[in-house]
């Protein structure tokens, strides 16, 4: 079976076994997590379809964390021409990597 969750503003296609990024969860490295929020479930050969409005009622998606971590540096640069004005800055968006168990 596949699934369509959200989760931190943005939607996500999951399957049994799936390894995830998410945006940032507050849970520890190795806890469960539950996604409640579940758009969309199928079979894996498109047949039984539900679609909720706007979710799925009785349906989670349990998760493990596997870990907490950080993106790559995105570099913003402010730049003004003839006035020698330049800033830099750099921004790391933290994410949570988890691993789909199963479907409920």
């Amino acid at each position: 079976m596949f699934a369509v969750i959200q989760t931190g503003g943005k939607q996500y296609l999951v399957k049994d076994g799936d390894l995830l990024k998410v945006e940032k969860l507050e849970v520890e490295a190795g806890k469960e997590v539950i996604f409640d929020q579940v758009l969309m479930l199928a079979k894996e050969d498109g047949t039984d379809v539900q679609i909720g409005k706007p979710y799925l009622e009785g349906v989670s998606i349990v998760a493990m964390c596997e870990e907490q971590g950080k993106e790559r540096t995105v570099r913003v640069v402010k730049y003004k021409r003839k006035v020698r004005y330049k800033k830099v800055h750099g921004h790391r968006q933290r994410y949570t990597k988890v691993k789909v168990a199963e479907v409920k």
